[in-house]
């Protein structure tokens, strides 16, 4: 179905990012990775689906390698045709007690790199009159939760921001939707599993039913591979006319 586009998926090294990016590349995609550590490992399970694949490990808090990033995708594919805006951090603390530098870092990263990101990608898409922009928000976009300030923040604004740019290009062949999960088993949710067995003295597999319990009625994670379904459907004509929406796939979470 996705035969000669190219999508860029930040954040894609593991986790929903991944997810994402091996679901586009079985429809025929090309992709290019974005992220921390090692990509080798991520380029080849993506090469094993049949798809090209690249690599640029540019910091989504500068602009400035945003920048690099666009450029070297178009280069090597042409264009890009598919958007995923996934990279995302984390910190956790009272407003009060919230350290200046990471609520700069998790706005930088979780909104601004998806403006930055959207704002390069769009001239090409309306040129040819197709293109998709998909941005990975968070249950954390539609409801809040005590001590992720900086992260609910970010999240509303990449609803927002869905908002805007689908309505800017409703007339066109380019969409904007946003992805809103609840709890997905990634490294980043790892460690707050990890952590909360730690604090409280209790098993992991305890420390997970508690953690799903508090909010997600399902009691089950969402996978990466239901995300990049998602995304699927959002790229195949069936989404075409499907824009502006910020779609929850969190086990009933917002429906309480």
């Amino acid at each position: 179905m996705l035969a000669n586009k190219t999508a860029l998926v930040t954040g894609s090294t593991s986790g929903i990012g991944l997810g994402i990016a091996k679901a586009l590349a079985r429809q025929g995609a090309n992709i290019v990775l974005n992220g921390f550590g090692d990509a080798e490992g991520p380029k080849a399970e993506i090469a094993a689906l049949g798809a090209k694949v690249a690599y640029h490990g540019a910091d989504m808090s500068k602009p400035a390698e945003i920048e690099a990033m666009m450029a070297f995708a178009a280069s090597t594919f042409g264009q890009v045709d598919i958007l995923v805006n996934n990279a995302g951090i984390q910190h956790v603390a009272r407003v009060e007690d919230f350290p200046v530098e990471r609520w700069d870092a998790v706005i930088a990263i979780n909104l601004s790199s998806a403006f930055h990101a959207s704002r390069l990608a769009l001239p090409a898409m309306l040129k040819s009159n197709w293109g998709r922009i998909i941005n990975v928000a968070s249950v954390h976009g539609l409801v809040g939760s005590a001590e992720k300030s900086a992260y609910v923040a970010a999240k509303h604004g990449i609803v927002g921001l869905t908002k805007v740019t689908a309505l800017e290009n409703a007339t066109t062949g380019v969409t904007c939707n946003a992805i809103c999960p609840g709890w997905v088993l990634t490294p980043l949710v790892q460690k707050q599993v990890d952590a909360k067995a730690a604090a409280q003295g209790i098993s992991n597999a305890d420390a997970t039913r508690q953690l799903l319990g508090e909010k997600e009625p399902s009691t089950q994670f969402t996978t990466p591979e239901e995300l990049g379904e998602l995304a699927v459907f959002f790229c195949s004509p069936a989404g075409n006319n499907v824009r502006g929406v910020a779609w929850n796939m969190d086990g009933g979470w917002a429906a309480q």
